[in-house]
């Protein structure tokens, strides 16, 4: 072995004793909010209609409701955003197989043939070069070294976004039941309540034609009539509202299944019961909220993927370091493979881009696209306990709410049953037998809506609760958390 041989491999050898991986390893930052020991703790605190059980992965099956469990299958299995998110995680996972790809053993051959006309003073020649049939064959391999790292940031960086593109996929699962559920919900409530106004609708059709019968006999006169016939006519003018939610919602189930109307569970568009769950709604502790959100986990990604960014672009400072070797035969066509014609060579290669000023910069603005990525998953972590904390506020009122009308209406109805028992007796005014019938119909119909609106703050809660995702689904890929 010649000196300078010796020297280049002693040289080479402490280069790559003093290798490290570029740019900083991915670790949760200490001072993110999702650290914070007041997100820990319990939901459930006390004069909440909720406990602290576990948020079961399939909530929806709380309803105990078959038609609903069909519908929420259907929908994801068929549901056109899931095949988009199916998609994307495709595409997330064959980056990742290209990013373990990079690097390593790389390899070509190179076939080639020709007439050639050289030029005879290019070989310092005064007279004309024979024109001749030359041919190219040659054959290359190269293996490029991950000295510093660069290859493996990209991996890191191509798992992490794959791992989001996952919980991103996770988000639109129970978006979409969470829909599902809202939309079965609105065709059972526009179902129920048509019910309870058609039987408003009766009751007043009868209070009307007992006026008339009065009038006729001389107990009443035709301001009554008119009155009662009016507000006949105003709850007969409410009824096609009620028809257009319903058609409403089973458009919405229809497109979220991708499945035409007909093609819908039996009974769902004559759906007259709201589905109730009769347990309290379990909602778990801050702490496993943070955990089962994938809008968290997702944003948790992309934070450990722009950390990963920033070694890339450390990684332009460094030179790409190659080994090569290449054999092949280059010559007359007739004359190919003879001595004369062969050639090989074997050796490593380095490149290096110089100046580094716009690495620098590159590297300064990955620095800045982490911060800002920490702190959108800051906001995103805080935005989730807001979201859980308003839904619990506001399905606890809703309740409350609902409670407080249902014995109003229980209150309304004695009421508006006996003054219509002393208006036949003569003992109470026809106005006032209005006026009490058109406040329990006023009730009945505020029940409705609370029971309507108890529904719906109960599925919005369960969403914010961010369960849902946990079965029925693949993991985008094994690399480890934080």
């Amino acid at each position: 072995m010649s000196k300078a041989s010796g020297l280049a491999i002693a040289g080479l050898g402490l280069l790559l004793s003093a290798c490290q991986v570029v740019g900083p390893d991915y670790h949760l930052p200490e001072e993110a909010a999702i650290h914070r020991e007041d997100l820990q703790g319990e939901l459930a605190v006390d004069g909440k209609p909720v406990v602290s059980a576990p948020v079961p992965a399939d909530w929806w099956r709380l309803y105990q409701d078959p038609r609903l469990d069909q519908l929420v299958q259907q929908a994801l299995a068929s549901n056109t955003d899931l095949r988009v998110a199916a998609a994307s995680l495709l595409r997330a996972r064959a980056q990742v197989d290209a990013a373990e790809a990079a690097g390593g053993w790389s390899g070509g051959v190179k076939m080639g043939a020709q007439r050639l006309q050289e030029s005879g003073e290019a070989f310092l020649l005064p007279e004309k070069v024979p024109v001749a049939n030359i041919g190219d064959i040659g054959i290359s391999a190269s293996y490029q070294f991950d000295l510093f790292g660069t290859l493996q940031r990209g991996i890191e960086a191509a798992k992490a976004n794959a791992d989001a593109t996952q919980a991103a996929a996770d988000t639109a699962r129970i978006t979409l039941v969470a829909d599902v559920v809202r939309a079965y919900t609105q065709v059972c409530a526009a179902n129920e309540e048509r019910e309870i106004a058609q039987h408003s609708l009766d009751l007043q059709a009868q209070s009307t034609t007992l006026i008339q019968r009065l009038r006729d006999a001389g107990r009443g006169d035709e301001t009554q009539v008119t009155r009662s016939q009016t507000q006949f006519k105003s709850l007969r003018a409410d009824m096609p509202r009620y028809e257009a939610a319903r058609q409403a919602g089973l458009f919405r189930l229809s497109m979220l299944l991708a499945k035409p109307l007909d093609q819908l569970p039996a009974g769902t568009d004559s759906c007259a019961e709201l589905p109730k769950i009769t347990q309290l709604v379990p909602v778990g502790d801050g702490a496993s909220l943070l955990k089962r959100r994938p809008d968290i986990r997702q944003a948790e990604r992309r934070l450990a993927a722009a950390t990963a960014g920033i070694g890339i672009a450390t990684g332009e400072l460094y030179p790409d370091i190659r080994i090569g070797a290449t054999i092949g035969t280059v010559g007359i066509l007739e004359n190919l493979g003879e001595p004369s014609t062969n050639r090989w060579g074997f050796g490593p290669s380095l490149t290096w881009n110089v100046p580094t000023n716009g690495a620098r910069a590159r590297i300064r603005e990955a620095e800045a696209v982490t911060q800002a990525t920490l702190a959108h998953f800051d906001g995103v972590v805080l935005n989730a306990i807001r979201e859980t904390q308003t839904g619990l506020a506001q399905y606890t009122a809703l309740l409350q709410r609902r409670e407080a009308l249902a014995d109003a209406e229980q209150s309304a109805k004695l009421a508006a049953d006996q003054t219509h028992r002393f208006f036949q007796a003569g003992r109470a005014s026809f106005l006032a037998d209005l006026q009490a019938t058109r406040t329990y119909i006023d009730v009945t119909a505020q029940l409705a809506a609370a029971n309507t609106q108890v529904a719906i703050s109960q599925i919005d809660l369960f969403l914010a609760l961010g369960g849902g995702w946990e079965s029925g689904r693949t993991q985008a890929s094994n690399s480890g958390k934080p």
